[in-house]
């Protein structure tokens, strides 16, 4: 159990890790998820973990598909999944007097999917769908195009795949995945609310015990830059991206505080500049994906076609001048990262998803020494993060 906060952790005989934070709101949050995403995924297979996360929901030998979702809203619930590089996570939030039915429906959406084959042909084409809209969605296509030139392949592909892998899927295949790797040593059971520590294992030991091994897969590291040109928008889209510390590496905080007074808020660096100063755009954030086995830093902006130059200048100048910070800038983002971990933590979903997080990153206890690991950064340590070797760059901007 963690200091002054009722959290637990277990590894169960069935080989389930259980993460528990009890709270005395009326509500729980709870999750199943496996430690398997998108990086463990093969070129030919990509976006079958992702696929996998939209057949579950499709029905299960317990659950027609509005069964599923009945079950949940009828009391009042939400029920969700993601997929993540890493994780496939499938949670729902519900009154706590419903714990168990909650943690019912996740459990039985891991074990018991069924992949018929009229469902998974429908879905197939939704998620052909979804994939039309990322790369319709200028923004969207850009961030998606900034990790392809941070990484080769098979990492810097997309999440959910394309058109191609997608298309050429197979329900055996899919089958096999669910087999080999949906198993109990895979398996994190997360629980944020107000339940009691004999609920919450009474239901993660109805898990029946499986073994499977993970597929690992190289992550490399590259660099390049790329310029589209697209009829239909009126906006220029650019992004600039470079690597970072992972969650494993020592500085790993300083990251966080370099990302916050770069881009975090209306108060940033970026956009005092870009915005407020200079009026060259409407929208303008940086994004910190971090992890154990990978980490970068993304900055977005759209601007006019005929900026797109200036605002990457400006971008850069902003990162190395990250090299004369001040005590008090530091003081000052320390303390809204804190504040913003404190706001976030007022959901329990949230800190579910952060819990998964943490312990993907190696242990979830470490979410509970956030305001620590922060107060100790040292000024010199975020300094040293605006000598970038390397960036890339990815436009995307009107015909």
């Amino acid at each position: 159990m963690s200091k002054d906060v009722g959290f637990y952790r277990r590894r169960l005989n069935n080989g389930v890790t259980v993460l528990f934070e009890k709270r005395e709101r009326g509500v729980v949050a709870v999750s199943s998820s496996v430690k398997f995403g998108a990086q463990h995924e093969t070129v030919d297979m990509k976006g079958i973990a992702h696929f996998l996360e939209h057949l579950v929901f499709k029905g299960t030998k317990k659950r027609s598909v509005s069964d599923i979702a009945g079950e949940v809203e009828s009391k009042g619930g939400i029920l969700n999944a993601f997929t993540g590089e890493e994780i496939t996570c499938f949670w729902n939030k519900m009154p706590s007097n419903h714990f168990s039915l909650g943690a019912d429906i996740s459990r039985d959406l891991v074990l018991n999917p069924v992949f018929e084959g009229k469902a998974l042909e429908r879905e197939r084409k939704v998620v052909l769908e979804e994939i039309k809209m990322y790369h319709d969605n200028p923004s969207s296509h850009v961030l998606e195009g900034i990790k392809e030139m941070l990484y080769k392949k098979p990492f810097n592909m997309s999440i959910a795949g394309n058109h191609e892998t997608v298309s050429g899927l197979s329900r055996d295949q899919i089958i096999d995945v669910h087999k080999n790797i949906y198993s109990t040593n895979n398996i994190v059971f997360c629980v944020v609310g107000n339940a009691s520590l004999k609920n919450v294992l009474r239901e993660a030991k109805k898990f029946p015990k499986t073994q499977g091994d993970l597929p690992k897969l190289q992550i490399e590291k590259s660099n390049g830059e790329k310029i589209e040109k697209r009829s239909g928008i009126d906006q220029a889209h650019e992004v600039i991206g470079f690597h970072m510390p992972t969650l494993l590496e020592k500085n790993r905080y300083a990251a966080e505080v370099f990302d916050g007074i770069l881009g975090g808020g209306m108060s940033s660096r970026l956009f005092q500049e870009v915005r407020e100063k200079r009026g060259l755009c409407y929208a303008v954030k940086t994004n910190l994906e971090q992890s154990k086995d990978y980490a970068y830093e993304v900055i977005y902006v759209g601007t006019t076609k005929d900026k797109v130059k200036e605002v990457r200048e400006i971008v850069m100048k902003e990162i190395k001048k990250l090299k004369n910070l001040k005590n008090s800038d530091l003081s000052e983002a320390k303390e809204r990262l804190i504040g913003l971990r404190m706001i976030s933590k007022e959901k329990c979903d949230s800190t579910m998803i952060e819990l998964l997080q943490e312990e993907m990153g190696g242990d979830a206890e470490n979410y509970y020494n956030y305001d620590e690991n922060i107060s100790k950064i040292k000024l010199q340590e975020v300094r040293d993060l605006s000598n970038i070797s390397g960036s890339s760059f990815v436009a995307l901007v009107p015909k």
